[in-house]
Parts: C-alpha cells; sequence; structure tokens
C-alpha cells in the first residue's frame, strides 16, 4: 500500500539523500547508523511512495535515475529545513548539562584534542562530548555537529566563526631514520634523503616544486594521504615527513629537518552556527576549546 506523500517518514528522505551522496547503500547505512537491510527497505517504500524508481544499479553502486535526480533539489530543501528546526530547538536550551557534538579532523582528533577534552571534561562533567573524526565537512546547518574545527576560513552564512591563530608546520623525521642517514645540510640536500608524500593530495609536491626542486610523484619513498597513518610513518623512522610543530615537539625521538625551511601555517577556525553559540553548554565547550587550542597554534 502506497504511503500518502504527506505522511512520509523524514527517515526516508534521510535514506535517499545518504544514499545519493554515497552511491551505495553500505556506505549510506554507516553514516545513517541503520542497518544495510533496513537502508534497502527505506528506500524501497519511498519509492513505492512516489511511484518511480529513484536509483539504477550499476557494478560501482548506485545511481540517480532522472526521475530521482528531479527530486534532489526538494528532499535538500527539507534536510536543510530539518536542520534549521534543531538549530532553533537546541538554541533554546538554556540546560548545562547534555551533549556537545564537535568535528574535527581525523589527525587534530587524535593527536590535539584529547589533553583539551580531558580538561573540559574535568571541568564540565555534566556535558557530554561527542567527538566525530572526520577529513570530511560536516554541515553544521544541517546540524550534524555543534562546533567544528577547521583548517579554513568556513563560509557558511549564519555562522560564528573565531580565527585561533596557525598551527606551525615543519619537516621532521625520527632520530632513528637520522642516525642511519644523517640530516640535510641545505634544502637541496633533501633529493638524496627518503622523503615521504602525500598521494591524491598535492599540497606537499607543489611545495617542493614551489621551493624550487623539480620532483614528480617518483621523488617520494612512499604516499599517503592519511594524516595519522602518515605521521606513525615518520615516527617509525621510514624517512622525512611533514607534521605539525605541536605533534612533533611532544613525539618522543623526533628530531626538526632544515627548522630555518618556512613551510605555510594551517589556520586554525572554530565555527558554530549562530543559533547554538550562545546556549550554556555549547558556550563552555566553545570557551574550552578557544584555551585549549591557543596553547598550540601561533
Amino acid at each position: 500500500m502506497a504511503i500518502p506523500l504527506q505522511d512520509l517518514d523524514w527517515s526516508l528522505i534521510r535514506a535517499f539523500l545518504a544514499v545519493a551522496q554515497t552511491g551505495s547503500h553500505s556506505a549510506a547505512a554507516r553514516s545513517l547508523g541503520v542497518s544495510q537491510p533496513t537502508l534497502g527497505r527505506q528506500i524501497r517504500t519511498l519509492e513505492r511512495a512516489v511511484g518511480g524508481t529513484l536509483f539504477d544499479r550499476h557494478a560501482k553502486g548506485f545511481a540517480l535515475t532522472a526521475f530521482g535526480q528531479a527530486l534532489i533539489p526538494a528532499a535538500q530543501e527539507m534536510a536543510a529545513a530539518v536542520g534549521r528546526f534543531g538549530l532553533v530547538a537546541s538554541g533554546h536550551d538554556g540546560a548545562l548539562a547534555g551533549s556537545v557534538r564537535i568535528t574535527a579532523s581525523a589527525f587534530v582528533s587524535c593527536y590535539l584534542l584529547p589533553p583539551i577534552l580531558t580538561a573540559l571534561h574535568g571541568a564540565h562533567p555534566e556535558i557530554t562530548i561527542e567527538l566525530a573524526p572526520s577529513d570530511r565537512t560536516e554541515n553544521l546547518l544541517f546540524h550534524e555537529a555543534d562546533i567544528a574545527i577547521r583548517m579554513y576560513h568556513p563560509e557558511q552564512l549564519d555562522m560564528i566563526t573565531r580565527h585561533l591563530g596557525d598551527l606551525p608546520l615543519g619537516l621532521y623525521a625520527h632520530e632513528s631514520y637520522v642516525a642511519r642517514h644523517g640530516k640535510p645540510d641545505v634544502f637541496d640536500d633533501i633529493l638524496a634523503h627518503t622523503v615521504l608524500g602525500y598521494d591524491r593530495d598535492d599540497r606537499i609536491l607543489r611545495g617542493f616544486r614551489n621551493a624550487g626542486l623539480d620532483v614528480d610523484r617518483s621523488f617520494f619513498a612512499l604516499l599517503c594521504d592519511d594524516q595519522i597513518t602518515y605521521w606513525q610513518l615518520v615516527l617509525a623512522g621510514f624517512g622525512i615527513g611533514i607534521g605539525q610543530h605541536a605533534v612533533a615537539e611532544r613525539s618522543p625521538g623526533i628530531v626538526p629537518i632544515l627548522p630555518e625551511a618556512r613551510l605555510p601555517a594551517l589556520p586554525v577556525w572554530l565555527t558554530c552556527h549562530e543559533a547554538l553559540r550562545h546556549t550554556p553548554r555549547v558556550a563552555r565547550v566553545w570557551d574550552g576549546l578557544s584555551k585549549g587550542l591557543a596553547r598550540v597554534v601561533s
């Protein structure tokens, strides 16, 4: 039996948008925290309700049909409206106790936030922290997080942002690598060393070229875009890599390489929707993050 469109469950629209975004039932199910069979049933229920096929199945996943594509703008407007509804409701919550969801990159979540969040919990045990390490951009307008730590200037509307400073970057290696291969004396000497690069991210490659070294991907002994894995390889003594100064100085056995080399710094921004910024528990977490991160930025 078809469901009257005015009685559609919002979870069906969420499922539709998640599959459209990921192109996969399994990935969409993970993002929504439901089982894959449940998500499949939601899509079939929605297709019966709207009277058409939303996705075509291909070898690599699911692609929107023309009918499904036509429904995307309206579904996105619904998602935005639900997000605004949640933000307004949350903004009127005057209780200090409750949860605050923070999103930050996996690297920042792993290496910078643990002591900051530990101190925050000690000061405010009544606040439950939900930490969402992610290298994708969570949409604060859709209330996917309450506070975001960004390494770029956020440009979404209705956001309050604060530039906390910049994270200095440098070249580093483990002392075990230096014991085996020594350290370069000048920048050109790095051509004779084992250097770690990024894979699909070309920032390190461009940085070396901008510094006057005509290198390509084959110059790097290993390429990896995952920041945590990359840093663990540096810690293992694999070779010379780029790291955040605040993390490197707390990493046993790590030594700076060519400290006079000037690398671009990473800007650190705190971001929150204006409807939430001054609710008591969000304000406490915002202040705790500001103070904690201020100790590691320049």
